[in-house]
């Protein structure tokens, strides 16, 4: 089923996200995560795009397979285009449409000096992939704005690039602190963007993990989530708990506050997305219903 249709069917979206295994390990590795998660029935799973490796053979594309294929759960590919020619993103979606992959999530992906040119923006892929008319388009969007521009205002424009460009929904760049998601929800709004937007949810059960990964997006850690992490980084066990429980609050009051989808960034811990799940699922089913 094309993402777009889901968002039509539900009130509230929800679904995971994996990353490959790393090149030297073999896709089987991550069977087990899928095994966990598919039970948890998500109404999607996405595949972040897996570096090295041939373009035809990269692992994305074949995990996103699995799911399809073998869980029979809807796959969103993610696909980065900064270090890619033109000839390199057709051979990637000729073989995800000989895999029924219908659903792409277009990056620009992390600038490292060897962008190839065709391709700058995430918004020339989004408009590049929509002249096949044969996938439904995702796109990422940045609630504090992207790392290397924080303008919300800059933000909003292209979020309005991405949807004239082919955008159907959003994932949203990881945040703990929900009102900053409220805010940026409403700044949207008044630009009279409608397009459907997932809240990016990533449980945090490793101090130094967490600090690098905002680090690198440049989230905002709010003093009672910096509190938590504090008072258990060494004790790994209550971060865990405290992890999941404050997700579980965040994911709450977003589903309460008229959230249109949650996006768990799961790190291929299907333990931790049990137990969200779990603690959610009387809620999700109420607003679904």
């Amino acid at each position: 089923m094309n993402i777009k249709e889901i968002f039509h069917k539900r009130n509230l979206v929800f679904s995971f996200e994996v990353f490959p295994p790393k090149n030297n390990s073999p896709v089987k590795s991550i069977y087990r995560a899928l095994n966990e998660l598919s039970d948890l029935k998500p109404d999607f799973i996405s595949v972040t795009y897996g570096a090295g490796g041939s373009l035809i053979n990269n692992k994305t594309t074949e995990i996103s397979s699995l799911i399809k294929n073998v869980y029979n759960i809807e796959p969103l590919a993610h696909l980065t285009c900064i270090s890619s020619k033109k000839d390199d993103i057709d051979k990637i979606t000729e073989r995800l449409e000989l895999e029924d992959v219908s659903n792409i999530l277009a990056l620009r992906g992390d600038d490292n000096g060897d962008s190839r040119k065709d391709f700058n923006y995430a918004s020339e892929l989004i408009s590049y992939i929509e002249k096949k008319k044969r996938f439904n388009i995702i796109s990422a969007c940045y609630p504090e704005g992207h790392i290397e521009n924080k303008s919300i205002d800059m933000e909003i424009d292209n979020m309005k690039r991405k949807i004239d460009s082919g955008t159907s929904s959003f994932i949203s760049q990881l945040f703990f602190d929900n009102n900053i998601y409220y805010d940026f929800l409403d700044k949207i709004n008044k630009n009279g963007i409608k397009t459907p937007i997932q809240a990016g949810i990533m449980p945090v059960i490793n101090k130094r993990q967490i600090e690098r990964i905002t680090e690198l997006c440049g989230a905002k850690i709010p003093h009672k989530f910096s509190k938590i992490m504090n008072k258990y980084e060494y004790s790994p066990e209550a971060l865990k708990e405290a992890g999941i429980a404050y997700a579980v609050e965040q994911i709450i009051d977003l589903a309460s506050s008229g959230a249109q989808g949650i996006h768990l960034y799961t790190m291929n811990n299907p333990y931790v997305a049990k137990r969200i799940k779990e603690n959610i699922k009387t809620v999700i089913k109420t607003i679904n219903n």
